[in-house]
């Protein structure tokens, strides 16, 4: 049985059919729980893809060998946002300046603010360029840490961590501070929780959605640029 299943394992369809299940499943949970950030799809299928593959004593590369069909769609899905954004031409145009300047400020605080936490707890050199581009999507993210020298796959991980707690906190800071727009709902949420804040604000609209994914994009664009210009100012 084990042989079997060692000869079944290696099929890259099954982990394609089961990523997709548990992401349904996910989605189920979620609108089940009232569409609450937290059980959020992605939060839910990632812990339950962890499971699965300590269960069955699945490697990453083999899981990787399915879910890499997934992932080749990250591109045209990111790509498809420029549909709602293109709707919203008018009010791009229109605070285009404010926009730019939150994108910067954004982006400059989340990193810098993640080093100075990571120096605050000792964190080696390697650590905290791993951390700093936390706030941006996650293939920016792999990309940014393994150019500087830290390790991409806890970058991945930090990234879906932000996202998450992203999406738990949008919400609360809203009511408290009386924000209604859907503009900058989006925008909020786009900067500092990247694609998964992207998704989470198209649930308060396709305005919402539309300025989280070019908030989203700005900023995973400009942090690419600023980081490795940053980490020598810092001496790291």
């Amino acid at each position: 049985m084990t042989d079997l299943w060692g000869h079944f394992q290696a099929f890259p369809v099954l982990w394609l059919v089961v990523t997709l299940l548990v992401f349904l499943f996910a989605s189920w949970v979620n609108a089940k729980a009232g569409k609450t950030p937290f059980l959020h799809p992605v939060l839910v299928s990632l812990t339950l893809i962890i499971v699965v593959l300590k269960f069955t004593e699945t490697d990453y590369p083999t899981y990787m060998q399915g879910g890499q069909y997934i992932h080749l769609l990250l591109g045209p899905a990111v790509v498809a946002l420029a549909i709602p954004l293109y709707e919203n031409l008018a009010t791009v145009k229109r605070l285009l300046f404010p926009l730019l300047v939150g994108c910067v400020v954004g982006a400059i605080v989340a990193a810098a603010s993640a080093i100075m936490i990571g120096v605050l707890f000792g964190f080696s050199d390697q650590l905290l360029l791993t951390i700093a581009p936390k706030s941006v999507t996650s293939p920016i993210a792999i990309a940014v840490a393994e150019k500087m020298g830290g390790y991409p796959s806890l970058s991945a991980g930090l990234v879906l961590i932000t996202g998450a707690m992203g999406c738990l906190i949008a919400p609360f800071v809203y009511r408290v501070l009386g924000i209604k727009d859907e503009s900058v709902r989006g925008f909020v949420l786009g900067v500092g929780a990247h694609a998964m804040g992207t998704a989470f604000a198209f649930e308060y609209g396709m305005v919402a959605g539309a300025f989280g994914g070019l908030a989203m994009s700005m900023t995973g664009t400009f942090t690419a640029f600023m980081l490795p210009l940053l980490m020598p100012i810092l001496g790291l």
